[in-house]
């Protein structure tokens, strides 16, 4: 902004006296007149304005931008860094692309939380009506309506046995987290790219990592259910990782000079702050995660089975004059409709991949950390100072939190009691 100095008489205005008669009133004498500068708008803002249609003439966007224009020649050294225009557009077709992503897996995030409740409000209706007919059909003495009742039980039981089947095996709760999961790191990647664009230090390798990222995500989080849906029931709990694979390089020897922000002292912080993710958050939601799933497989078995045993004994009423039939078909029922509260009403799917997320959430920074600190050129490290804070900010501490933490964790290295998040 440019300051004018101005007292011409134009600026001047003759005032009324105070009682009604016109007089000469003193003049009047503004001040400085912040006056704007013809502000040059950037490469990237030019883009954002086109960014419906991605209808980029970059022939006219070179020439606008040129350093050669006597307009723009202040503000090119600012706006393109960036030799290769391409660049720009091709970050934001992937960024189109995101946002479109977040908006799918959101909407189909809804879906599957609908599904979760219809499916476990149809089955516990279908049970319970199921027992009710049981018990009625074990107190009629005519010959037909005893059978319909049996019959109608017996069929309500098997159906409510096949969807329940069914529903255990999609996990309709942990479905939807996958999707929520999905819709906020899509959002968290939105944000990279248009932080990497504001920056204006964008690369080809910024648009391949991008992409990297996008079909990692994909490929953590799919969308459709056949053939390509998590396997609900692993015979082993594995982190979730959301992230392409990083390189491993071989760890710097000898001493490391301060720069980019690094020196020995904040490596060995890293280090310990690496140490404790790995023995305590990681080991414990790996274990929680663990118990999370053998729960889920216990329930999911006992459903279908409850009500399989239900509809066996709806069969059999009136065919013996034992009472276990009707007990078997009402207390089943009763047992299975509790089953499946528990474990889709309770959302224990929703709980082991939460678990399994938030795992992966400690490997993605134990991995972000230890690549820097395998890096063998210091300068080509993540800035020090910057890794600290964003790994800090990201387990809940300041920066100074996150020494005493490193701290403490080399006094005690045997027993440390304190987590690294405090998050979750």
């Amino acid at each position: 902004m440019a300051a004018v100095g101005v007292s011409s008489p134009l600026f001047s205005k003759s005032l009324p006296s105070s009682h009604g008669r016109r007089g000469n009133a003193p003049r009047v004498l503004m001040g400085p007149v912040s006056l704007p500068m013809p502000s040059c708008r950037g490469l990237v803002e030019d883009l954002e304005r086109r960014n419906g249609t991605y209808t980029v003439d970059t022939t006219a966007l070179l020439e606008r931008y040129s350093v050669s224009s006597p307009k723009t020649q202040h503000c090119s050294r600012l706006d393109m860094k960036s030799s290769d225009p391409q660049v720009i557009t091709k970050l934001y077709a992937v960024m189109e692309a995101v946002a479109d992503r977040v908006e799918m897996h959101k909407n189909i995030g809804e879906q599957r939380d609908n599904w979760n409740h219809l499916l476990l409000t149809s089955i516990n209706a279908m049970t319970l009506t199921a027992a009710t007919m049981a018990g009625l059909a074990a107190t009629s003495a005519a010959t037909a309506p005893l059978e319909a009742l049996k019959l109608s039980s017996t069929v309500l039981y098997v159906a409510a046995t096949g969807l329940s089947v069914m529903m255990n095996n999609i996990q309709p709760s942990q479905l939807a987290e996958e999707q929520r999961n999905a819709s906020r790191l899509f959002k968290q990647l939105h944000s990279q790219i248009q932080t990497t664009i504001s920056l204006g230090t964008q690369d080809i390798n910024d648009v391949n990592e991008a992409i990297d990222k996008v079909l990692a995500l994909d490929k953590a989080y799919p969308l459709p259910l056949l053939g390509a849906m998590l396997e609900k029931f692993p015979s082993k709990v594995e982190p979730a990782r959301w992230w392409p694979q990083q390189k491993r390089k071989q760890r710097p020897g000898g001493k490391i000079e301060g720069n980019n922000g690094w020196n020995r002292k904040l490596e060995e912080e890293m280090g310990q702050v690496l140490g404790v993710l790995e023995k305590k958050d990681f080991a414990e939601y790996m274990r929680l995660g663990n118990k999370a799933l053998i729960l889920n497989k216990v329930l999911a078995i006992s459903g279908p089975l409850l009500t399989l045993l239900g509809a066996l004994g709806s069969s059999f009423i009136g065919s013996t004059p034992s009472p276990w039939p009707v007990m078997m078909g009402v207390i089943a029922g009763a047992m299975a409709t509790i089953v499946n509260s528990m474990e889709h009403g309770g959302q224990v799917g929703m709980v082991f991949e939460m678990y399994r997320s938030n795992a992966g959430f400690f490997k993605l920074i134990e991995e972000s950390i230890m690549s820097n600190t395998d890096e063998r050129e210091v300068e080509r490290r993540e800035n020090g100072e910057i890794l600290e804070m964003k790994v800090a900010l990201q387990l809940g501490r300041s920066p100074s939190e996150l020494k005493n933490l490193a701290a403490s964790s080399t006094r005690n290295r045997e027993a440390t009691e304190e987590f690294a998040s405090k998050l979750f």
